[in-house]
């Protein structure tokens, strides 16, 4: 059956719903906020219903159902748990020619009553013609989640301008590219971060068609660390509204998949050993796609403001005179984590957690190694796997015990996440029996013992099955009777 989709101004109009039931009470709740004039019609009424009777806000036919009730009603909703009885009401109804609504039973029904995304003044319906109303509710759950809550007031500002804007736009095509340009600039941007003067001032000076080209933008998005599904809300949207987007080698394609299809898409990534964009060329490209109008999306990994560089290109970017706006992102060291299965805290192990980026020896010598080999603390390092000689022989030599777990995550939250585990005497060797590759997230601490009990996602590697293959001085199964020092020069 195919239904023929209609919205209803029922303001001011008489509208009958039979049954005074908690089924009953909803449908007379969404009436009411239509404007509808309500007439309930049972013999008895649940309590809200009744005190809604009583305040005057409804009319109560009480009694069985009389044909009369139809008497100059738009509409009706037959609300009961008798289906003879809602049989009886629809048939009256069409024999009136009334669209009539049986509640959970699309054949005696005329309208389908859809499922309803609310963006007030902007009103979505989902209806499967009464087919499977949980699975409209799903669809209801998913545009919920994406649209822009800021549509609705945007819808509203239009609205209020309307006859200023079809003065200004006579022509229908060039209406119609204003109204994009309402939607994908600044008015919307500005809408959703509360600044109701401003859009209201920046769609006023987009009517003037002799005001200055709208200048472009950036937004930094954080896409996680790997999982398409860990990419924020936020960060879709903002996806969904680039011209330009350039983003980092390990954004995924399923992230990538998600981005607006007419989109420019820019690989500025940076990897070990691998091809580099300067970080120099990266803040040139976002300074001159922003300067030519355009809404730019720089796109990174985990989150931008944590050992992403996204603090230096903002100030590039704001002290050439460009809005920079950010999207934070779940950074690797929480996802990575608790995809591992490891709590970063936990009342009994680690009271604290520091975030470390070990992408080069001379990032190392600036660390505070005594406070870092302290106990009773989580630390999450970034970026370490070609440094993982030089932090183990640091961590031991400032005291930090040499049986400390660490758990080292490679691929962390992606279908081939590997997680090895083992004491931190032995982790460069173990690291490199089991050819662990970047990208990894390496976590030291008390807490990565938890990974054996906690972990539900992707693969644990047994340590002790390439342990013949590594030094002996970093197998787990080691008789240690060497200091920290002799230890580490073996």
């Amino acid at each position: 059956m195919r239904l023929y989709p209609l919205f209803a101004d029922l303001n001011g109009l008489p509208v009958l719903v039979v049954g005074g039931g908690s089924v009953a009470e909803r449908k007379v709740a969404a009436l009411l906020e239509a404007g509808a004039v309500v007439r309930v019609g049972a013999p008895r009424l649940l309590p809200a219903l009744a005190d809604q009777a009583a305040d005057g806000r409804i009319a109560h036919l009480d009694g069985a159902f009389e044909p009369s009730w139809l008497d100059d009603v738009w509409l009706v909703i037959a609300a009961t748990d008798n289906r003879d009885l809602n049989a009886e009401v629809a048939a009256c109804a069409t024999g009136r020619r009334i669209l009539c609504n049986v509640v959970d039973d699309p054949a005696l029904s005329r309208f389908q009553v859809p499922a309803v995304v609310d963006r007030a003044p902007l009103t979505i319906g989902i209806s499967t013609g009464g087919a499977a109303p949980m699975f409209a509710r799903r669809v209801r759950e998913t545009l919920e989640s994406h649209l822009d809550p800021a549509i609705g007031p945007l819808v509203a500002l239009a609205q209020r301008h309307r006859k200023a804007i079809v003065d200004a736009f006579p022509d229908l095509a060039a209406r119609r590219r204003f109204y994009d340009g309402l939607y994908d600039g600044p008015v919307l941007d500005l809408l959703r971060h509360a600044r109701h003067f401003e859009a209201e001032a920046a769609l006023l000076e987009a009517l003037d068609r002799d005001a200055p080209p709208v200048p472009g933008s950036v937004v930094l998005v954080g896409a996680g660390p790997g999982d398409p599904g860990l990419l924020t809300l936020a960060g879709l949207r903002e996806l969904n509204r680039a011209d330009v987007i350039l983003h980092d080698q390990l954004v995924g394609p399923e992230v990538l998949a998600m981005t607006r299809r007419d989109a420019e898409r820019i690989d500025v990534g940076k990897r070990g050993g691998g091809r580099h964009t300067p970080q120099s060329e990266i803040n040139e490209l976002l300074l001159q796609h922003a300067r030519a109008g355009r809404y730019v999306v720089r796109l990174k990994g985990g989150d931008p403001l944590v050992f992403g560089r996204g603090g230096e290109e903002m100030l590039y970017l704001r002290r050439h005179g460009v809005a920079c706006t950010v999207v934070p992102g779940v950074t690797a060291a929480v996802a990575c984590a608790a995809y591992a299965g490891i709590p970063l805290t936990h009342r009994e192990h680690a009271q604290s957690v520091r975030l470390l980026t070990a992408h080069c020896k001379d990032s190392l010598d600036t660390l505070d190694w005594a406070a870092l080999a302290g106990e009773r603390q989580t630390l999450a390092v970034y970026m370490g796997l070609a440094q993982l000689a030089h932090l183990t022989g640091q961590l031991l030599a400032h005291g930090r015990a040499a049986d400390t777990p660490f758990a080292l995550i490679e691929n962390g939250t992606l279908p081939q996440q590997r997680v090895l585990r083992g004491e931190l005497h032995a982790l460069p060797a173990l690291a490199s029996a089991h050819r662990i590759a970047a990208p990894a997230l390496l976590v030291i601490g008390p807490v990565a013992t938890m990974a054996d009990e906690l972990r539900w996602f992707g693969e644990m590697v047994d340590a002790a099955s390439r342990c013949a293959d590594a030094d002996l001085a970093f197998c787990p199964s080691f008789q240690r009777k060497l200091e920290p020092s002799a230890s580490l020069a073996t």
